[in-house]
């Protein structure tokens, strides 16, 4: 099954893979990182796709696809 992991030190909360997920799979997580910005998550890993849209949304390539 795919899953996305997040390198979490680098996401800014931009939201922009939020609104990318055709499965709306992802949100904050309420958690912060080290520079005070909310954490992206996935609510549910096995019903992630694997279309990798998130990923090519996200501005500082936060997200990585595994297969």
């Amino acid at each position: 099954m795919p899953r996305p992991v997040f390198n979490i030190e680098k996401c800014k909360a931009c939201e922009m893979c939020i609104q990318a997920c055709p499965k709306k799979l992802l949100e904050l997580s309420g958690s912060f990182n080290k520079k005070g910005y909310s954490i992206v998550h996935c609510n549910d890993d096995n019903s992630c796709i694997g279309c990798t849209l998130c990923a090519r949304m996200c501005p500082d390539a936060v997200i990585e696809i595994y297969k």
